[in-house]
């Protein structure tokens, strides 16, 4: 008993199940099944080869270089620098800018800075004291100015209420940031972007393709007359990113400058176009004042005719700018299309089972389509005749099912 069940089980891995067509007259099931067949073929069209461009054969490893140069000049009159001419080798830190430059707006100027003990900033809370005990001698003062020498300033003329300290004096004071250094916002900037996309061997860059050598000296860029125009004025940027140039000179800001490069490569060079997209990066979206603007320090030291070391102290506000690029390039291949096709056309038996499932299992004379769609051919030993002819090619199942 038990051989012949492992024998009639070896048996059906040979049989062959080949499918039956069977026309069902049932109005609804026909709908549903041609909207499907249309719901599949509007996505393949539409979506997968119209939208996404399934056709094609991608490339998004961009190799990109950006080159910026910076051009204008301000004046300055403090009570510490007194009158200062600031060209692009003075307000642009580095000098020499890439993806990546800031653009001094404002500054604050501690000059004359030398070593030696003075009171600690009030604004520097680990500075504060009310004896000598307070100041333990040698400890560094964190997020302050130098090393504590033991002794709290918190009595007589001079009281400041904070420890003494060594390290560069006098220390840099509180003030209110103004913007000081006027027309900024007319200053310009050239942006350079070179790209390839290596799969395709496919380059190109920002820059228009003209003879005309005075173009890039009177050109602005535009998104509509001059798209190919790589000069931006400062006040245009952050106007494109939703903000005033004059709002952000005072605290700074960071402005991101996105290049996007999307090309279909079956249109030709010349349908390939720079997008640029400005946002700014220093605020979120809950405008939280506390981390609002953008700045940093820097020294310039120098030696008297006696040989003793100074420096100035400049608190430098302004706007930095991130230059961030990124691309697809696509041309046709007949890989990803025969792939998208099959895809497509796999997804029309979708349709088939659902129909199946509904006429089997939801319709009330389901038992009758399962009979004539399943059935199965009797071994050759238990018929009486070696040739089986099929009469029909379909059966039909009438309306009422």
């Amino acid at each position: 008993m038990a051989a012949s069940c492992w024998k009639g089980r070896l048996d059906s891995v040979f049989d062959y199940k080949t499918p039956k067509f069977i026309v069902a007259k049932n109005k609804k099931v026909g709908i549903l099944y041609r909207l499907i067949q249309l719901s599949i073929i509007g996505y393949l069209i539409g979506w997968v080869f119209l939208r996404k461009k399934g056709y094609q054969e991608t490339d998004e490893a961009i190799q990109s270089s950006v080159i910026t140069k910076l051009k204008g000049v301000s004046v300055t009159n403090t009570t510490e620098s007194g009158v200062l001419v600031w060209g692009p080798e003075d307000y642009v830190i580095p000098p020499q800018g890439e993806d990546a430059l800031f653009v001094v707006t404002n500054f604050f100027e501690t000059p004359n800075q030398k070593l030696g003990y003075c009171a600690e900033s009030p604004k520097v809370l680990q500075g504060l004291c009310q004896q000598d005990n307070d100041c333990q001698e040698g400890r560094e003062v964190v997020a302050g100015h130098g090393v504590k020498s033991g002794r709290c300033l918190s009595r007589g003329e001079n009281s400041t209420g904070t420890c003494e300290i060594f390290g560069w004096c006098p220390v840099e004071r509180p003030f209110k940031p103004q913007s000081l250094l006027t027309n900024v916002e007319n200053f310009t900037i050239y942006i350079k972007n070179f790209i390839v996309f290596p799969k395709f061997t496919f380059s190109k860059s920002n820059i228009l393709d003209t003879t005309d050598q005075s173009y890039l000296k009177k050109c602005r860029y535009d998104e509509k007359l001059h798209p190919y125009c790589p000069i931006f004025r400062l006040g245009d940027l952050t106007l494109r990113a939703g903000y005033n140039f004059s709002d952000m000179a005072t605290f700074g800001g960071s402005i991101g400058i996105h290049i996007k490069w999307d090309c279909d490569l079956d249109k030709g060079y010349s349908s390939c176009h720079p997008q640029y997209h400005f946002t700014r990066q220093d605020i979120s979206t809950s405008n939280n004042a506390i981390a609002v603007g953008f700045n940093f320090r820097h020294a310039r030291y120098y030696k008297n005719a006696a040989g003793e070391s100074y420096r100035s102290l400049f608190k430098v506000y302004g706007v930095r700018f991130n230059i961030m690029v990124n691309g697809r390039a696509g041309m046709f291949s007949i890989v990803p299309t025969a792939i998208n096709v099959g895809s497509g056309l796999a997804l029309m038996g979708a349709g088939v089972f659902l129909c199946d499932m509904i006429l089997l299992y939801l319709m009330k004379n389901g038992t009758a389509y399962r009979q004539r769609k399943f059935e199965g051919q009797l071994a050759s030993e238990d018929v009486n005749t070696t040739n089986v002819t099929i009469s029909k090619s379909h059966d039909t199942i009438l309306s009422g099912y």
